[in-house]
């Protein structure tokens, strides 16, 4: 006779397990509900095994395919998933599971197939989450510990996977505003090197036939053209070196620090790199409050995210006066570098106890200026990347032209 496992109600609190003999699942139903239970899962134990034998082969992968780099849009794409399957009532075991068997990315597989046995073996989702910080960052576990504390675990998830979609959708933005400048200067850097390295041999033949000093120009052009077709090695070693010095100069608080503090007075650039820093700042601080996180942690956990140094020194003093009794938005008032809507809309939320609906509107607010600000930035670029391109190129024909004007000349 088959078994059928169930789960009852017996009180208003208390929860029954257990297996009984019955013929079909209507017949163990109506026999569970003989004995004074309310039945809550009646499931055919073979039926359940199964699955249990499915789940233990979905989180029994490999350890190595964990190790790999897993796309920012795979985990904006679980959240929303893994929010919709706990809204539909479905374990978060279980959860685990249906998503790890659809990602195709192999290293989040492995990743999802590691806090499935966590949680397996009675560690919460959000310790589990913490053990993968280069996936998961302070920021989403947190919210997703506060979600589970409040027991309100899909809506941080959905909070979040809205918070990195805005993310995304920026970056995405960026990398479209500047997808036509980088083309021309690819376009033009390849038109200067061939007119170096296959146009300028030929006429170098020719002006060494001339017999007379040639100008300046011509004689500059020259030497870049030998030097291109000679020792183009060092040219690619300089380059290997300078490439070093960038991506380890952002281990080193000095460097990090004057990059910073470039990025804030460059022309043009510097608008859209502030606006950025304090929209996501603010998108993010609020996200964190409205979950119930103490303003104090919040802040520490919001700082990281930032690039500048400068503005997470300032960010950084103002809650080490806030911890001291000070207003957020009076320690942001001291520091030059915020601006006043900023900080009178913080002040106004602190004093009206809705600070993060003031830090919603600051984000919205600096996103809309972010779009206008790369929208001046592209526009202006794009010219003065033709402009650049014309004048070197015109260099170099005037540079081969100018020999020849000099003959005409002394022939007249």
């Amino acid at each position: 006779m088959p078994r059928y496992f169930y789960r009852a109600k017996k009180g208003p609190t208390d929860i029954v397990e257990d297996v009984i003999d019955a013929v079909s699942r209507d017949e163990a139903v109506e026999k569970i509900s003989h004995l004074g239970y309310l039945p809550v899962l009646v499931e055919d134990v073979s039926i359940r095994q199964a699955k249990a034998n499915i789940e233990t082969s979905t989180f029994g992968a490999p350890s190595f395919l964990s190790r790999g780099r897993v796309p920012s849009k795979e985990v904006t794409i679980f959240s929303r998933q893994l929010a919709s399957l706990i809204r539909s009532g479905v374990p978060i075991l279980r959860a685990l599971n249906i998503i790890a068997e659809q990602s195709q990315n192999l290293a989040f597989k492995g990743v999802l197939a590691k806090i499935g046995t966590d949680v397996k073996e009675g560690k919460s989702f959000s310790s589990s989450l913490q053990s993968w910080p280069h996936v998961f960052s302070s920021f989403y576990v947190s919210l997703v510990r506060s979600g589970e504390n409040s027991g309100t675990l899909q809506e941080a998830l959905l909070r979040i996977s809205a918070y990195r979609q805005k993310q995304e959708e920026m970056l995405s933005k960026i990398r479209a505003a500047l997808a036509y400048p980088i083309l021309m200067a690819l376009v033009g850097a390849g038109t200067v090197i061939f007119m170096f390295t296959f146009v300028m041999p030929k006429l170098m033949t020719i002006f060494a036939n001339m017999g007379q000093e040639l100008p300046v120009p011509t004689k500059v052009v020259i030497a870049i053209s030998v030097f291109l077709r000679e020792k183009w090695f060092y040219l690619l070693g300089g380059l290997f070196v300078l490439y070093i010095l960038i991506v380890k100069s952002a281990t080193f608080k000095a460097r990090k620090y004057l990059l910073s503090l470039l990025s804030l007075h460059v022309p043009v650039l510097n608008r859209f790199l502030i606006y950025n820093e304090f929209a996501r700042f603010s998108r993010t601080l609020e996200n964190l409050i409205k979950s119930g996180i103490p303003i104090l942690r919040a802040i520490d956990i919001s700082i990281p995210i930032l690039g500048n140094e400068i503005i997470k020194r300032e960010l950084r003093r103002a809650a080490t006066e806030l911890e001291q009794g000070s207003a957020f938005g009076a320690s942001l008032k001291r520091s030059k570098l915020f601006p006043p809507f900023m900080i009178s809309l913080i002040t106004v939320g602190e004093e009206s106890g809705k600070l993060d609906d003031a830090l919603g509107e600051i984000a919205d607010a600096y996103e809309h200026d972010c779009d206008e600000a790369m929208k001046v930035m592209t526009s202006l670029l794009e010219p003065l990347m033709i402009l650049c391109m014309g004048l070197i190129v015109g260099f170099i024909v005037m540079a081969m032209l100018l020999p020849i004007f000099e003959i005409n000349v002394m022939v007249k």
